[in-house]
């Protein structure tokens, strides 16, 4: 007969399943947004180059000259396809905002679950662990590591899109240097480290309900 902690595990593990099946959905979709993300960042790398360029021609001694409206035209060209890329990024800022989003209501309503009804599971169940799989508490802890990761790296994308501006042209060229940076201090990996975790528990739960002695 299964005790009023063991029931409770298969609850949470039964939670955790379905957060883990909707977080590889969202993680599919940040790392859709984070390719995109980058692929903008370059394309407006670029244009900042081009736009440095045309601003240290000499216009005035070139056979350019003649044509007085032509730099204008040309700086409102390429500021409008800024801007346009800029919009872009906004866009793929929601994607990674919903995803971000998504994480906390998610693990907030196992962690919610398992508050419930934590007396009932008690401390040493919630700190079991076996020989191939971490336990419950580890499992909620990468909840909350998953929700860490997608929060910060949310709020350094927003905070490099606010700096973005057309006047500050070498700044934008040395967008994807600085997006690098900010990715070199994440740890991309980590969803997929507690994806793994939490399968180990789920999968050990089960085995557990369903030996002889449970």
């Amino acid at each position: 007969m299964t005790s009023p902690a063991g029931a409770m595990v298969v609850v949470l593990a039964a939670a955790l399943r379905d957060w883990a099946a909707a977080a590889e959905r969202r993680d599919a979709a940040w790392r859709a947004a984070l390719a995109g993300w980058a692929a903008l960042l370059q394309s407006l790398a670029g244009l900042a180059a081009q736009m440095r360029a045309a601003r240290r021609l000499a216009w005035a001694g070139s056979p350019l000259g003649a044509f007085g409206e032509l730099r204008e035209r040309l700086w409102r060209k390429q500021r409008g396809a800024a801007e346009a890329l800029l919009e872009q990024l906004c866009g793929r800022g929601a994607e990674l905002r919903a995803v971000r989003d998504g994480a906390g209501a998610g693990g907030a309503a196992v962690l919610r679950l398992y508050e419930r009804r934590a007396a009932e599971l008690g401390l040493a169940a919630a700190l079991r662990r076996g020989p191939r799989c971490p336990s419950l508490a580890d499992a909620l802890e990468g909840l909350q590591d998953v929700e860490r990761y997608y929060r910060h790296l949310y709020l350094e994308s927003d905070l490099l899109l606010r700096r973005i501006s057309c006047d500050s042209l070498a700044d934008m060229e040395a967008l994807p240097q600085a997006w690098e940076r900010i990715l070199e201090h994440c740890k991309d990996d980590i969803v997929q480290d507690v994806l793994l975790k939490i399968s180990l528990f789920v999968d050990n739960q089960r085995e557990l309900c369903c030996s002889p002695d449970s």
